[in-house]
């Protein structure tokens, strides 16, 4: 289900599964594959020229960023005529990534793992791990039962 206006670029890249929610605003382009009972929130970003994975009933909360590519720093000093690098992201089954968090390109968010409210994730998260801060850190970990 789409709220409306959210805005998806190329679409015939895109493989969305059922039950799925994105929300108002929210913008999606590149190649992304979203499992069943997955949530987009309102005015999040998700890039993915780089492939983006999202698992099943995953959570992503408003105004989440979502990159899977960036400008490679070794060259000529004008970082925006340098090639982008791409790196995958993938997003495992029901984790959930908070509020205006930010997710750098290469990262794998581990089986229900949750990403606090304004996080930068530069490396992978654990699965059932508790990340925070920037840059993001194991803080806790999920209790298995609650999965």
């Amino acid at each position: 289900m789409f709220d409306r206006p959210a805005y998806i670029a190329d679409p015939e890249n895109m493989q969305i599964a059922p039950e799925v929610k994105i929300g108002v605003r929210a913008f999606l382009r590149g190649k992304i594959n979203i499992g069943r009972g997955s949530w987009i929130g309102d005015g999040a970003s998700l890039h993915g020229e780089g492939g983006l994975t999202i698992g099943e009933n995953v959570g992503i909360g408003p105004h989440v960023v979502i990159l899977t590519s960036q400008h490679d720093l070794q060259g000529n000093g004008e970082i925006m005529r340098n090639p982008l690098i791409m790196g995958v992201v993938i997003l495992e089954d029901g984790c959930d990534i908070g509020v205006n968090a930010t997710i750098l390109p290469g990262v794998t968010v581990g089986k229900g793992a949750q990403v606090g409210a304004g996080a930068v994730v530069t490396r992978d998260v654990p699965p059932l791990a508790i990340v925070a801060g920037n840059p993001a850190r194991v803080i806790g970990r999920r209790d298995n039962d609650r999965m």
